[in-house]
C-alpha cells in the first residue's frame, strides 16, 4: 500500500530524520556561522544551504545522478572542485582559531573585529558548498528511489512528497542549529580561547570531509 506513490512513508519518515542529523559540512557551516555572526548570518546560511538543497533535489529529478555516472569526468571536476572548497574553508578556520588563540583576551566592550573572508556572504558560501557535492545527488537518487512505487502514474508526486519530507526536517535542524549557535557565541564571549579551540576543530572537520570527499568514488 503506497501513499499517493510512497511506499512504508513512516520507513522513510524515520530514515530521512536520521539522515539530517549526521553533522556535515553544511550543517557544521551554518554553526560556526551562527557562532560567529550571529542569528542573521546564521538564516543567511541556513537559506544557501535550503536553496542548494533543493536544486540538488531538482537536478536528481531531472536525471543528474545518470549523468554524474555515464560522464565520470564531470564527476571528478565537480568531485575535486568540491574537495578544494571545504578544505579551503576548513584551513580558514584553523588559521583564525590560531590567531585568535595567540591574540591577547578581547574584553566585551573592544570594537568588532573584520568579520573573516571565510564566513562572509554566508548565503553564497552555504550554497556552494551544498552544490559541490555529487555524491549527494547520487545518494539522494539511490535514497528515494526505494519508497517511489514504479507502477504509480506520476512519479513526480511521490519525489515532490519524499522532497518536502525532507527539507522540512532540514529547516528545522538548521533552525537548532542557528540557535544553539547564538547560545554558544554568548557563552564564548569572554572565553576566547574555547572559542578558538572549538573553531580549530570545526575547521579540522572541513578539512576531512574535503579529504573524504577527494577519495569518493562513483560506487
Amino acid at each position: 500500500m503506497s501513499f499517493y506513490g510512497v511506499t512504508d512513508i513512516w520507513t522513510y519518515v524515520i530514515g530521512a530524520f536520521g539522515i539530517i542529523l549526521l553533522p556535515g559540512p553544511n550543517s557544521l557551516f551554518v554553526l560556526s556561522v551562527a557562532t560567529a555572526r550571529g542569528v542573521k548570518a546564521g538564516w543567511q546560511g541556513a537559506f544557501g544551504v535550503f536553496v542548494g538543497d533543493a536544486i540538488l533535489l531538482a537536478l536528481t529529478a531531472l536525471g543528474a545522478a545518470g549523468l554524474l555516472r555515464t560522464q565520470p569526468a564531470l564527476f571528478m571536476v565537480v568531485k575535486y572542485a568540491g574537495a578544494a572548497y571545504l578544505t579551503w574553508v576548513g584551513l580558514n578556520l584553523v588559521w583564525g582559531a590560531w590567531k585568535k588563540w595567540r591574540l591577547p583576551l578581547v574584553v566585551a566592550t573592544a570594537p568588532a573585529q573584520e568579520t573573516p573572508a571565510h564566513l562572509a556572504h554566508p548565503f553564497k558560501r552555504a550554497l556552494v558548498i551544498s552544490l559541490l557535492n555529487p555524491k549527494a545527488i547520487l545518494f539522494l537518487l539511490s535514497f528515494f528511489v526505494q519508497f517511489i512505487d514504479p507502477h504509480f502514474e506520476t512519479p513526480a508526486i511521490p519525489f515532490l512528497i519524499l522532497s518536502a519530507i525532507l527539507m522540512t526536517f532540514s529547516a528545522l535542524y538548521l533552525f537548532a542549529l542557528i540557535v544553539a549557535g547564538a547560545r554558544l557565541a554568548e557563552n564564548f564571549s569572554r572565553r576566547q580561547r574555547l572559542s578558538s579551540s572549538l573553531s580549530g576543530a570545526v575547521g579540522g572537520l572541513f578539512v576531512w570531509f574535503g579529504a573524504k570527499l577527494a577519495t569518493a568514488s562513483l560506487n
